[in-house]
């Protein structure tokens, strides 16, 4: 198997963990547009791309599967996951699998706000969202929300502006700052929840869920998770990626409360916490292969065990650059 893994940053961790379990023919070629990325110097080869938004950025990334004779390419930043989609013809045209959402899909979990009236109009529990201030005061005032709130951008990845607000006067500040802002349930009450998934390339089904509990989360995601199994969540899960077009891995985050889960949203790419899920023996590297080679996974769920903690921790590159 020889897979391109996109945009690699800091995932220094998660391609060790590829390399782990491919075997010796197999390889990963990484690609970034900084040689002060750390995880390009974890693959077996890497290339200095130009940005995600130049015009060349598309036709060099075919050039290197086409030169590296690669069957699969995926990205590990959101806002290449939609040009992956948009693009999914010339690459599967010279035989390459594109792990990422169809365009449809993709579009969706890029923005927060259509996300939540897709659950809403497909009847999957999720977290009451509002896309503008008008349209929360009128809910305000109808008691279907209340003080404090959780604010996000409609567009944003990373965490990055998601914060807690609890009254009017710095709702109207935040969102005269940047009125791309969604106001959502606040959800203190309800246990965080996150699941690795991997929809099969071939048959286009869930076959492998891996979910823990978030005991500590800093910008980015969760830094301390703890893994459980609930074939209630199993079941939730399954039922509600019917009405998507996923291909390959995903990072779902839920909410738990008085019984229900509730989808909040989905990052499709291998998300941080994937670590977890493959240090606790819940394998999408094999996935992959076999799918690389035609055959499609069957369905395993609850192949780990419960109680597993992962605690993330820092670490470091060191390595000698000519130039920068």
């Amino acid at each position: 198997m020889n897979i391109l893994m996109c945009s690699v940053g800091r995932r220094g961790e998660l391609l060790k963990d590829f390399k782990n379990s491919m075997s010796e023919n197999s390889k990963i070629i990484a690609t970034d547009m900084s040689v002060i990325a750390p995880a390009i110097y974890m693959a077996d080869k890497f290339y200095i791309v130009p940005k995600i938004t130049d015009d060349i950025y598309i036709p060099t990334i075919l050039e290197i599967c086409k030169k590296e004779e690669i069957q699969m390419v995926t990205t590990l930043i959101d806002p290449e996951i939609m040009l992956l989609a948009e693009h999914r013809s010339e690459f599967e045209a010279i035989g390459v699998e594109v792990l990422a959402p169809y365009k449809e899909t993709a579009e969706i979990c890029f923005d927060k706000f259509e996300m939540f009236r897709y659950l809403q109009n497909q009847k999957i529990k999720t977290v009451l969202t509002y896309g503008d201030i008008g349209s929360f005061k009128k809910g305000l005032t109808e008691n279907k929300i209340e003080f404090p709130v959780f604010v996000k951008p409609r567009r944003g990845s990373g965490s990055v502006g998601a914060r807690k607000i609890s009254d009017m006067n710095n709702l109207e500040k935040a969102f005269n700052a940047d009125p791309t802002l969604i106001i959502q349930e606040f959800m203190g009450d309800a246990l965080d929840i996150d699941a690795d998934i991997y929809v099969d390339t071939i048959s286009k089904k869930v076959v492998s869920l891996f979910s823990k509990r978030k005991l500590e989360t800093k910008i980015g995601g969760a830094s301390k998770t703890i893994s459980f199994k609930d074939e209630k969540l199993n079941d939730f899960v399954v039922e509600a990626l019917k009405h998507f077009q996923f291909n390959g891995p995903m990072d779902m985050d839920l909410w738990y409360r008085n019984g229900e889960y509730y989808l909040s949203e989905i990052n499709p790419r291998f998300g941080g916490g994937y670590l977890h899920a493959y240090g606790a023996g819940v394998d999408f590297v094999k996935l992959i292969n076999n799918n690389v080679n035609g055959i499609e996974n069957q369905p395993c769920f609850g192949n780990y065990d419960d109680n597993v903690v992962m605690m993330m921790y820092d670490s470091v590159v060191i390595q000698k650059i000519d130039s920068i």
